[in-house]
């Protein structure tokens, strides 16, 4: 009969309790729900784009009734539409995003949605801070932004982008400052030829008046002198 040396029984009991207890922490520890993004064409300026939140149920009591998100740099709310919802579900926008809200969804039942952005800014990720709020009131940030290899516990979807297609340019952004300018520009010369053409208009009338001044005036002139030959005859 082989005799095991004491460290070696010693060792495998250790690795052995070990092994039982992360197996026992794994079953116990809740498992984290999570907001996540992604889009049928994760590329810098890609244009019409669809992207597609998932957010999963972790009350065990209410379902979701609204998600609020916050939208990154370079996607404004109005450049964003609703796609797919859940059934009852309308899209509202607000200053730096939208809500996408309804009728309660079922306890356990995942939320997910779909909107279509006009056009994706030239970056190489997106974050988009997400509010999920539960029919009993409890709200759920996933807020916190990427920290190098840090984990973050309660995480932003975050979405990564491919470099833009070659050709692709970023929008002026001051496009349409510049158009605005340019109306303001072309409307200013015509403010003052309108103005130049009122003030001309007002010559024929006064030389229409001063005209007629005269040839009344010319005609008391002359009643005056035949009168005054008359006399005199």
């Amino acid at each position: 009969m082989s005799v095991h040396p004491p460290a070696r029984t010693a060792g495998r009991i250790t690795l052995t309790c070990a092994a039982a207890l992360t197996a026992t922490l794994a079953l116990a520890a809740p498992a984290f729900a999570h907001a996540e993004v992604e889009a049928d064409t994760p590329r810098a300026l890609a244009e019409n784009v669809t992207l597609t939140f998932v957010s999963e149920a972790e009350s065990d009591t209410a379902g979701f009734t609204a998600l609020r998100v916050v939208l990154p740099d370079g996607i404004a709310p109005g450049d964003v539409k609703l796609g797919d919802a859940p059934k009852g579900w309308k899209l509202k926008t607000s200053g730096d995003g939208y809500t996408v809200a309804g009728p309660a969804l079922k306890t356990g039942v995942d939320a997910e949605y779909k909107v279509k952005v006009r056009r994706l800014p030239d970056a190489e990720q997106l974050v988009f801070k997400t509010l999920e709020t539960y029919s009993d009131g409890e709200i759920a940030r996933w807020i916190e932004l990427p920290d190098g290899d840090v984990e973050s516990e309660q995480p932003a979807p975050v979405l990564e982008l491919e470099a833009a297609s070659p050709g692709a340019t970023s929008p002026d952004p001051n496009s349409s400052t510049s158009g605005a300018a340019a109306e303001a520009t072309d409307a200013q010369p015509s403010g003052k030829t309108a103005a130049a053409q009122t003030d001309g208009s007002s010559w024929p009338v006064a030389g229409s008046v001063i005209a007629g001044l005269l040839v009344l005036g010319g005609g008391v002139w002359w009643l005056v002198r035949r009168r005054a030959s008359s006399h005199t005859g």
